[in-house]
């Protein structure tokens, strides 16, 4: 299944914009709740008013909340945002740590973020559970846990360390565009011969059942 998604999805990649990790570690914790696409529409007014950990740090806590606004739960999201700014600069001089360990130390930052971080920014593999890893994992019967942390390690046992970042974006790329939470589309999907969930959503079959009972459409 690893191999056909794979081969599906060649251009498979983070979808956050960024240049550095600073900004890729900002705008990770602003995708809580909300959507790459709103994301991306904010963060090249953020970096260009708050360009490093330190500016951050210093921010306007006014201004970076309406600069965000669009990305939900603001006023939340900004209270992280210049806390990690500070404890970026209190605890390693402005720049973003490349452990595990210490990024998982840092305000608003969690196993999740931190292997975004890693994977994309400093080549180190990680695994990243969003719902969408989460959901198509359980479906492919690749582990039943609910927690992320299981999860990360369940599947991990099953690629190679190599695979993981890859893995990642591959299988969010078919959960956003394919394996829908609510309707999965069955039909066009590359691995549903694979699949044990298999049926869950529309099928060539069903659409093809509905067509000859209601006929086609005008």
């Amino acid at each position: 299944m690893w191999r056909l998604l794979d081969e599906h999805y060649p251009d498979a990649r983070c979808e956050l914009d960024f240049e550095d990790p600073y900004q890729l570690l900002v705008a990770t914790v602003l995708s809580a709740q909300t959507t790459d696409v709103r994301v991306n529409g904010v963060t090249p007014t953020l970096f260009a008013r708050y360009p490093d950990a330190r500016a951050l740090a210093e921010a306007d806590r006014d201004d970076v909340e309406a600069i965000i606004q669009p990305t939900g739960f603001f006023r939340a999201k900004t209270q992280s945002l210049l806390k990690l700014g500070a404890a970026l600069v209190e605890r390693f001089d402005g720049e973003v740590p490349g452990r595990l360990t210490d990024l998982v130390s840092l305000p608003g930052v969690g196993r999740k973020t931190a292997n975004v971080v890693l994977g994309n920014a400093f080549d180190v593999p990680g695994i990243t559970v969003d719902t969408h890893f989460g959901r198509l994992v359980r479906r492919f019967g690749w582990t039943d846990e609910e927690d992320p942390v299981a999860v990360e390690r369940e599947v991990g046992e099953l690629f190679p360390r190599r695979d993981w970042t890859q893995l990642s974006h591959v299988l969010i790329f078919h959960g956003r565009r394919i394996c829908h939470s609510r309707r999965p589309a069955c039909g066009v999907c590359p691995v549903a011969r694979q699949c044990p969930s298999y049926g869950a959503g529309p099928t060539e079959a069903a659409a093809a059942a509905k067509l000859v009972r209601t006929g086609p459409r005008a």
